[in-house]
Parts: C-alpha cells; structure tokens; sequence
C-alpha cells in the first residue's frame, strides 16, 4: 500500500558505479539524495488535477457540494458524486488515495533517512520541515476524505508488519498532523519560498485550518482550537509577507506563481510539466479554446452563482466566471456559452495559444487565512475589530460594503457566506460542508443541516456523504480496513 517512489535524476549518479544497486542503506549518503526524496514527496501532489474526457479527480469535492454541473457525459465518476449515487470503484478516491499515500511513504522516508546524511544543517532542517509539511498535507485530506484511514509514520517495505495497517482512530492522525507541522515550524522555513517548494506560512497557515477543523466535527475539540486556529492564522496575517491581489486577474495569472496573496500551490511548467485542467474547464466543443479537446468537464451551478450578492464583483464577467468567449476561428467574434465556467482556473494564453499551460493550482491563498482568522477569532471571542477588518477585507475586493454591528451568530453565517463564495470551486467548500455540518441553500440564502440537504437539482444528502468510500482495491488488499457505512 505505501510503497515509495523516488524520483531520481539521471545526471546526479554519474559517479556512481552500479546504478542498479541502489538500497536504503547506500542510497543516502549525499545532500543530492535529501533533495531528491523530498522532490518526491510533492510529485504526488500532481495527479490529482489530471483532467481530460473522463473528468479530473480534483473535481471529486466539487461535484459533492451540489454546486457544480458538467457536460460530460462519459465522465462517470464525475456523474456518480453529482447524483450521489456513489460507490467505491469511483476512480477519484482511488487516486487520492494511492497518489497521497505514495507521498507519505516518501515523506516518512525521508525523515527516517535525512538526519543522517552529512550536509549543511540549514538546509537538512529545511527539507525535514518540508517533509513535515507534506506528510500533514497528505494526511490532513486522507482523513477528511475517508475518515478511519491507516496511520503509518515509518519506512516500510514487503515484509513490514505495517504494510497492510489497521486503520487509526481520526483523533490520532489529527495529533499526528498537529505534531509535524508543529515540527516544521521549528525548521527554519522562509514565511514565503517564491520557488513554490514549502514555507513557514504555508505550515502555519495549514495548522490554522487543521485547528479549525479539530474545533468542528469530528472531533469537536471546540472554543480551545478555534483560539489556536485564530492564533496561527493571525502569525500569517502579521508577518506582513502576504496580501491580496488588487485585480482577480492576478489569480489566474501564470507570471503571480508563487506570489502575491498565493501562499502554496502544484506547481506546473508550460511544456515540460504542463497542467491538464484547462481542458476541463472550457465548454463542450464550442470552439473556444486551440486545445483540440474541449471537455465541459465541470462548470459552476447557475442558482449558485445567481447567489452572490447584487453587485458582487467576483461574479462580473471573466473574474471568476465566465458566459461568453471569443472563437478559435476568429478572435474579434464572441460567443455565448450559455453556462458559467470558472474563469479563476482559466490561462488565456494557453487557451488562445500555446496550448501548454504552466499556471499553478491553488492551494492555499492568503484571502482563505484572512477567513479562516474572521470565522476563528469569531468562534473564540466573538465579533471583534480583526475578525471584521479580515473578512471585510475579502468583501472590500469584492465592491461589498462592509459587515458591522452583527451578533456572533450573524457574523459566523456572513463569514460562512464569504468562503463559499471567495474559494469556490478551490477544493475547499465540501471539507467546511462537512466540518460545519452545514451545507448553503442557494434557493432561501441560508445555511441548513448538511444531512438532508436537498441538492437543487433534486438529490439529498445522507450521513454516508459524510465520508467518500475506501476505493475497492484499497479494501481488497487490506482486510483490516472498514468500510465507510451506507458503501
């Protein structure tokens, strides 16, 4: 089940004598192979956004909020979440789950192996904390997505006891999030690596959303963590190192990589490792795009859209959605596509183009901490001067006037309303539907109990959507494991 895969370079063993007989014993012994193992730990991170015909796994979270609707007929695994009608064959679960636990097998290798190579001491803490950091990642969405999952945080290979591990009680692999990104913070990481590889505010920004989510369901570790998530939130906030794009152009801009208010990102280069989604995000086969596949795999539910505020500017044309676009055969001539793609994912000179993409994939961004700061300190102190300058702060971009005066309870269900429309369709809305219990009505304007939402194309939601399924492989191979119930 966690097998590791290293991504080894050709030109760095030139020296070696007998290429083929690499071991964990002898393999370790250079600064060169430290890098090399980390390296490997992020390469799980990309196929997640893989898209074409059969949709994209990324897309998993999206279509089970009920806010998201597609073209794409073949993309059964998309249609199967949609309807929530889903099963453990779902191939989306089944990526997740090898590609993150592939990262943790290289991660736990890492950590095992690199304090034992002789190197500059800066550097070796700097990719143990990076290390950290993705072990944290990976598992903080392992256990989101399926709950009682295996916790293994040691090397191993075939004859490993763990090699088929039980599954852990979710408390423990939350404490075992905690404890390594808590020991990244120690390693010396720069608030802000403009490289893309792993920062200080990356960790901590992360911890203030694990917190977050400790405070809610499952574990429901209440007013203490949202305190601690605030607080964290709020070092991010104070560092002074990030801050939010004037224009939501920037947020889909290839040369804003890495900076401005992107705080951690999959990193992709145009022709060399060029990103897939853009395929995925345009309509089916209408001629707008000088990609040759135009998939309609997924764009957003127009209720939700109608949901945002009057005047909202997010929701004008092209900033985070888009209803017109000019032809492939002629660039001055427009057409109007009849639904609402997501703009904020959409590179233009890719799509018009080169068709070789090299924009990153958001994973955490500054305008997320300044919500998870306002929804936190709101929790642990009620409504005070920060919570409102963050959230308004979102809102202010955003042409909104500012919040003000409103009871606890109100500005908890205002700050709910400014994630789900701020970090639509960013992988974020389905976790907060499931740590809040909560799901938005796009019809009334108000949240309700999650288990019994009415999708507004017709399915409701079960307790079994609180979890996806163990994919059937997974189950097949581990006879420790249970299945999720209503699977």
């Amino acid at each position: 089940m966690l097998t590791a895969v290293l991504g080894f370079g050709c030109s760095d063993f030139l020296d070696e004598t007998d290429k083929s007989n690499f071991t964990l014993e002898n393999y370790f012994t250079k600064p060169e192979h430290a890098t090399s193992v980390v390296n490997s730990i992020y390469e799980s991170l990309r196929p997640i956004t893989v898209s074409g015909f059969g949709g994209g796994t990324w897309m998993m979270t999206e279509f089970a909020t009920g806010l998201a609707d597609t073209d794409l007929g073949q993309a059964q695994n998309s249609l199967f979440i949609k309807n929530l009608i889903n099963n453990s064959d779902n191939g989306y679960g089944q990526t997740y789950w090898t590609s993150y636990y592939r990262g943790i097998a290289n991660a736990n290798l890492a950590i095992a192996e690199i304090p034992g190579i002789s190197m500059d001491e800066a550097e070796k803490n700097a990719l143990l904390g990076e290390a950290y950091f993705m072990r944290a990642y990976y598992y903080f969405h392992l256990v989101r997505l399926f709950g009682n999952i295996p916790l293994v945080t040691d090397p191993i290979d075939l004859t490993s006891e763990d090699l088929f591990a039980p599954p852990a009680d979710p408390a423990d692999v939350y404490d075992r999030i905690v404890a390594d990104l808590l020991e990244a913070e120690k390693m010396g990481l720069p608030m802000r690596d403009a490289s893309g590889r792993a920062s200080q505010g990356a960790v901590k920004s992360l911890l203030s959303s694990v917190y977050l989510t400790m405070a809610g369901y499952p574990l429901q570790r209440g007013s203490e963590y949202y305190a601690l998530a605030a607080d964290k939130a709020e070092e991010v906030i104070n560092s002074g190192t990030f801050d939010l794009f004037p224009s939501y152009d920037d947020l889909h801009d290839p040369a804003q990589n890495n900076l401005g208010e992107h705080i951690f990102m999959i990193q992709f280069a145009p022709y060399l490792m060029a990103s897939t989604w853009q395929v995925s995000i345009i309509p089916y086969n209408r001629g707008i795009s000088n990609y040759s596949a135009e998939t309609g795999g997924i764009f957003a539910d127009e209720n939700f859209v109608k949901a945002y505020p009057e005047g909202d500017k997010r929701v004008e044309e092209k900033a985070f959605y888009y209803t017109s676009y000019t032809t492939r055969s002629d660039r001055t001539q427009s057409i109007e596509l009849g639904d609402y793609y997501l703009f904020k994912h959409f590179d233009a000179e890719a799509q018009t183009n080169t068709t070789s993409s090299g924009l990153n994939w958001p994973v955490i961004r500054y305008a997320e901490v300044l919500l998870l700061f306002a929804e936190a300190s709101n929790e642990a102190n009620g409504p005070n001067t920060a919570a409102y300058e963050a959230v308004n702060k979102i809102r202010s971009r955003a042409e909104l006037p500012a919040l003000e005066g409103l009871s606890k309870e109100d500005l908890r269900t205002a700050i709910w309303k400014e994630k789900w429309f701020e970090l639509s369709f960013e992988n974020k809305t389905w976790f907060d539907m499931v740590r809040l219990r909560q799901a938005y009505n796009v019809t009334t304007g108000l949240f309700e109990d999650y288990v019994g939402h009415t999708f507004v194309y017709g399915p409701q939601v079960t307790e079994r959507e609180l979890l996806f399924p163990i994919p059937t492989a997974e189950m097949r191979n581990n006879h420790k494991l249970i299945q999720n119930p209503g699977y």
